[in-house]
This record gives structure tokens, sequence and C-alpha cells, in this order.
């Protein structure tokens, strides 16, 4: 038991089940506005199991493909994919485990998330690969939680509005904003090992200016993704709301870059859940 419950733990550190918060947020919101309110119990299992298994999937193919440049930088040669916690052929097992999990739960969601699960498992597991030979890897990562509102627009609907394309292509935006951020702390290392990085081509001082540029972008999807589905004046406290946030979040990180995972993890985690209970209270008194 005690083996069984340390490679729970090992298998939560190597895909850091904590970071779900990012994405889910957002499939959540979509599926709220879908359907003007409350989408029932099935939809709000499927969406979670949705959302965790593909995470997975996309988390679990890049420790996979990234274990030998994970073992050359400092701040990640402790990863369970690194030490021999996680073994190659567990971390195969699990990806491709939930690559099914996902598949199959498109499939009783609806026929467009079953036709689309495929095409969307490709594109997050190409992040992994971008950042080999493009700086725009960051842009990558972004679509690939972007696709999140519209995975739940599609479970409700099962077609794709207007406005979950731009709540989509905000939070696609707002993603790629904060992990140029996050990147800043692999500049060195990135330059050693010959990845390609917005923060190792360009410097850091230009990488904040770009993420700032991207999240003026978030914020205007945002705002028309508010305009564009008729929310009320909640909607537009969220959008008040995430200009606030994201403008601490540029405080912290340009006063001090050892702060960065506080702005990354904290305030970002918090944005996301914030954005969607002023999403339920528009609902509810809209």
């Amino acid at each position: 038991m005690d083996k069984f419950l340390k490679l729970i733990n090992d298998f939560n550190e190597l895909v850091m089940f904590k970071h779900s918060i990012f994405s889910l947020p957002f499939i959540f919101i979509a599926m709220v506005v879908a359907s003007n309110g409350w989408f029932g119990f099935y939809l709000f299992i499927m969406g979670i199991l949705a959302a965790l298994s593909a995470r997975n999937f996309a988390m679990g193919f890049n420790r996979y493909l990234d274990r030998d440049i994970d073992a050359l930088n400092p701040r990640t040669i402790n990863r369970p994919s690194v030490d021999g916690r996680v073994s190659v052929k567990q971390m195969q097992i699990f990806t491709l485990l939930n690559a099914l999990i996902f598949i199959i739960v498109a499939y009783f969601v609806n026929n467009l998330a079953f036709y689309l699960s495929i095409p969307i498992l490709i594109i997050i597991a190409s992040y992994s690969y971008f950042k080999r030979f493009s700086y725009l890897a960051h842009i990558i990562l972004g679509i690939s939680l972007g696709l999140a509102p519209i995975a739940g627009v599609v479970a409700v609907s099962e077609t794709i509005t207007l406005w979950s394309i731009y709540l989509a292509i905000g939070v696609m935006f707002w993603v790629a904003g904060f992990d140029l951020l996050y990147s800043l702390q692999d500049i060195e290392v990135d330059k050693k090992l010959g990845l390609h990085s917005i923060p190792s081509k360009f410097g850091a001082k230009k990488t904040m200016l770009f993420s700032q540029i991207l999240h003026i972008l978030t914020i205007a999807f945002w705002a028309l993704f508010v305009i564009e589905a008729g929310l009320g004046i909640f909607g537009y406290i969220a959008i008040v709301i995430s200009i606030a946030m994201l403008t601490v979040e540029h405080i912290i990180v340009n006063k001090d870059f050892t702060k960065i995972d506080k702005a990354f993890f904290t305030i970002n985690g918090y944005l996301g859940i914030i954005f969607f209970v002023f999403i339920i209270l528009d609902a509810i008194f809209k």
C-alpha cells in the first residue's frame, strides 16, 4: 500500500495536478454561458474527466519527451521523470491511458466532441516539439489551454460560438503571456541547450514587454467575449478584476525575478477561479 501511495505521489509531482486550475475554470465558464446556467451533473463529471485526462496526457507526454532536457536543467533535474521514480514505461502507459480516457469521454459527450478529440490531443502534444525548433512554443501552449472553453461549449451545445472563440483567444494570450514570464527562469539553460524560447532569443526586458502586450490582448478578447455573450454587470466586473490581477503579476515580476513562482501559480490560479465565480453570479442574477 505504501508503495502504491508513493507511486501516486510521484505521478502527482510528475504532472502537477494542481496546475489543472488554469484550464478547468474556463471549461466551466463556457459551459455555464452556453447553458445559461447549470448544465447538469453528467456534463459536470464529463467536463472534469475530459480536462484532467487531456492535461495528464499533455504533461505525461511532455515529461516523457523532455526527460533528456530536464536532466540538464538544475531547476528540473529532480523531476520524477529524470531521477527514475517514474520509469519510461510507466510514463508511456500513463500517457496512452489518459489519451484513451479523453477519447472515450468525448464519445459519451456528443459526436462533435468525439470528432475533435484526436485533433485536440495532437495539438496539445505538439507543444513538446515546438520549443526544439521555434520560439513560438509559448503560443502553442496558449492554444492548448485555449481549447478548454471551446471544449466546454461543444460539450453543451455541440457547436462552436463566436463568443467561445473570443474567450479561447483570450485564454491563449493569457497563458502565453504568463508562460513568457515563467520561462525567464530558464534563459541561460535554453541558450546553453539550444532550445527556442522568446526569453533566450530576445532577452528578459523584451520578454516582459511581449508578455504585457499579450495580456493587454487577453483583456481585449475577454471583453469581446463578455459583449458577444451578452453578459451583465458581473461579467464586466470579472474583466476589471482580471486587469487588476494581471497588473499586479507584472509589477511583482518586474520588481523581483525570484517572485516568478508567486506570480505564475498564485495570481493566475486565482484569476481563473474568480473569473468563473463572477460568471456564475452573472448567470444567477441575469
